[in-house]
């Protein structure tokens, strides 16, 4: 009867240092290029992978367009079987700031231009995986201003009631003064990328970034910056189907 007991216990027991175990082990899915059985690999950034960037100007009459070289933010290798297909999630924090001042006078217009772009890709053994270089962070901003002058051809001269000279103004001749803003955002900040058709193997998988900053200004200027901060990137060996009987393409015809 106290061997039975016994038993019961040490079964009880077991289950519990399992799942100890378990939670003490880290989790598979940080598995590098050594683990044969991986299916599924992941690597986070916990600082700001690329930037930021910034590019500015205050000389009158002044563009410049800054474009920076593809850089790897994010790796990782993944063991695949034979003939598997790839998908690549990216996952990112994009920033984008921009910043533009207008100097106008004589009712001439004066323009300043800013914009910041972030794109990113996805190579798997150096070959671009598709869909190609995505946006995930866009913003064009515009003011336009048309200041100062505006009275300068309604003002008067008169003689007053005392006999002094008085200056009025006409108000019926004043034209406005007119300040225009323009922005344009798109985000993505997170992307799926397919690599079909993988032979067995180890295959390398790099997420890349691109960050574009570029402006233009007359009097004013301008201030463009992007960057990429926090990241994920997770990569899975799958079976996807192939030739489906009923395809569903979203498309404009």
């Amino acid at each position: 009867m106290q061997t039975n007991r016994n038993i019961k216990t040490v079964m009880c027991v077991v289950p519990g240092i399992a799942l100890v175990l378990a939670l003490a082990s880290p989790l598979s899915s940080y598995a590098d290029s050594t683990n044969a059985s991986a299916k599924v690999t992941i690597q986070t950034s916990y600082l700001n992978v690329l930037g930021p960037i910034t590019n500015s100007s205050t000389s009158v009459n002044f563009t410049n367009d800054f474009q920076s070289d593809w850089q790897t933010v994010l790796e990782q290798d993944l063991k695949m079987a034979n003939n598997h297909d790839l998908l690549m999630v990216a996952s990112f924090e994009v920033g984008l700031f921009t910043s533009t001042t207008v100097q106008s006078k004589n009712m001439v217009a004066d323009t300043s231009t800013a914009s910041s772009c972030v794109k990113v890709r996805a190579l798997v053994d150096g070959v671009e995986a598709a869909p190609g270089d995505v946006v995930y962070g866009k913003r064009t901003q515009t003011l336009t201003a048309t200041l100062e002058g505006a009275i300068a051809g309604c003002l008067g001269i008169i003689t007053n009631a005392s006999g002094g000279l008085q200056i009025v103004l006409n108000t019926n001749c004043v034209l406005p003064e007119i300040i225009g803003l323009l922005q344009d955002t798109v985000t993505a900040n997170s992307f799926t990328f397919a690599a079909p058709n993988l032979s067995s193997g180890v295959h390398n998988i790099k997420i890349q970034a691109q960050i574009d900053a570029k402006g233009d200004n007359q009097n004013g200027s301008f201030t463009a910056a992007a960057l990429v901060g926090k990241g994920t990137l997770t990569a899975e060996s799958v079976r996807m189907v192939k030739d489906p009987v009923f395809p569903y393409v979203i498309g404009v015809q």
